[in-house]
């Protein structure tokens, strides 16, 4: 399982698309970095309205998963793959999360509403890869972006 998981999350996640180190002020603040992110590296997609795309799904209930985590998606034509970005924010910022601990780890996922069984299955691999303490401890000790990137997609 967790050799299929890198390979998806190989498919979905540019390194383009990883930062870390990053300072958050506040979950809208977070949520426009995670939809600026999602447009990397070819910047054809519209950072406004994936914003808006993933405040809807926020406004539902927060995708504040807990440990630390949350995983911000929606769907969204204007993709025509799915993909995935990952902001490691190390002081932590409020997200609303399940267990109220502030969210040092945000991963978005975006793709077009025509798949949505690729759109669950990309949620349930990044939850399960960050349900792992070690690799969500990997993530925050990063020195760099590329070895964010490979700590993310090695299995």
């Amino acid at each position: 399982m967790g050799y299929r998981l890198a390979v998806m999350l190989t498919e979905l996640l540019h390194p383009e698309r990883v930062r870390i180190g990053l300072t958050i002020s506040d979950k809208e603040a977070a949520l426009r970095t995670v939809a600026a992110l999602l447009c990397l590296p070819e910047g054809i997609a519209n950072e406004e309205v994936i914003y808006d795309v993933l405040l809807e799904r926020e406004r539902l209930a927060s995708t504040g998963v807990g440990s630390g985590v949350a995983i911000p998606h929606g769907r969204y034509d204007g993709v025509d793959e799915l993909r995935a970005a990952v902001a490691v924010c190390p002081a932590g910022v409020d997200f609303e999360a399940v267990d109220g601990l502030p969210v040092r780890l945000l991963v978005g996922i975006v793709g077009p509403r025509s798949m949505p069984q690729k759109h669950l299955a990309a949620l349930a691999g990044v939850s399960r890869v960050l349900r792992n303490d070690e690799k969500r401890q990997a993530l925050l000790k990063a020195a760099n972006r590329a070895e964010a990137y490979r700590t993310l997609v090695e299995p």
